[in-house]
């Protein structure tokens, strides 16, 4: 999917930039920029798109996105009903990769945070002790300034660049297409379209006629910007709500493979394994014992 340049404020006296936001909700656009971003979520639940893969976030998942790796954010339905009780929180950082001078990763010393730039070009979600460490660091940044600040920062970058606890989330190294503002807006339309329908049995001809193209234009367009068919697309999305499904573990898997749009039990079982590499079943056993062992 062509994402849109994203030009991040910076602030004028450093090279690095920290925010905290809480909002009802993420207002999503596919982009990507030049600045590294590390990414806290405190609260909120949804879909993130990021390079060429659909995952969900939730609170506590810290992700570390490379220069110009394209990425959005989408929390689930329920934030977008105007419910008080929920809400998004996140603190986010953007930083150059000289952002401590454009001398300091020529230094030996440095040479762990220049493997961690190149990793992070496929997007990092670290967790363990490390996640517990970065989560702490993130809120710390927050409360102090100057030298204090710089040392924090400072800190976050040794904690990534000496860890291994971290997955690597998009699978694609290969290059992303700049996009011009109609195709940033139609592909968002698709995007949005797509994930307010997903449990319905869309039709190339409905989801084509969002973007104003015939069956056949839409089909090479889709699969010119995302390097996948919209089918596959439309899977992923699909086995994604399924997965925040199984491990909220409040209905049966058949309900869920109903409620996410599949009409068919053996199919769902099939594209899940695709998918996910595992079994519903497997899936769901795996995180409920991650959470007892935490």
């Amino acid at each position: 999917m062509k994402p849109l340049f994203h030009k991040v404020s910076l602030q004028l006296e450093s090279s690095y930039n920290i925010r905290h936001d809480r909002k009802p909700h993420f207002v999503g656009i596919w982009h990507y920029h030049p600045e590294l971003e590390l990414h806290y979520v405190i609260k909120g639940e949804g879909l993130s798109f990021i390079g060429n893969t659909i995952r969900n976030f939730s609170p506590g998942d810290i992700v570390l996105l490379g220069e110009n790796l394209p990425h959005t954010f989408r929390c689930k339905e329920e934030y977008h009903q105007n419910n008080p009780d929920l809400e998004i929180e996140v603190i986010v950082m953007h930083f150059l990769p000289d952002c401590l001078g454009p001398q300091f990763l020529s230094l030996p010393d440095a040479h762990h945070l220049n493997k961690l730039f190149e990793k992070a070009r496929s997007g990092l979600s670290f967790t363990g002790t490390t996640a517990k460490k970065l989560a702490v660091l993130m809120r710390q940044i927050l409360q102090v300034s100057g030298l204090e600040r710089i040392i924090t920062v400072l800190s976050i970058l040794r904690t990534m660049a000496e860890s291994e606890e971290f997955d690597i989330i998009s699978s694609g190294s290969g290059i992303f297409y700049r996009s011009s503002e109609a195709d940033n807006i139609k592909l968002n339309k698709i995007y949005n379209y797509t994930l307010a329908n997903y449990r319905k049995d869309l039709t190339l001809t409905e989801i084509a006629s969002v973007s104003n193209l015939s069956v056949t234009s839409f089909c090479r367009y889709f699969k010119l910007m995302t390097r996948k068919t919209y089918y596959h697309f439309l899977i992923e999305i699909r086995i994604s709500h399924a997965c925040r499904a199984l491990v909220e573990d409040k209905a049966p898997t058949e309900q869920i493979c109903s409620d996410c749009g599949f009409n068919n039990v053996s199919n769902f079982y099939r594209h899940f394994k695709r998918v996910t590499g595992m079994t519903p079943f497997d899936y769901k056993r795996k995180y409920l014992n991650k959470v007892m062992v935490h």
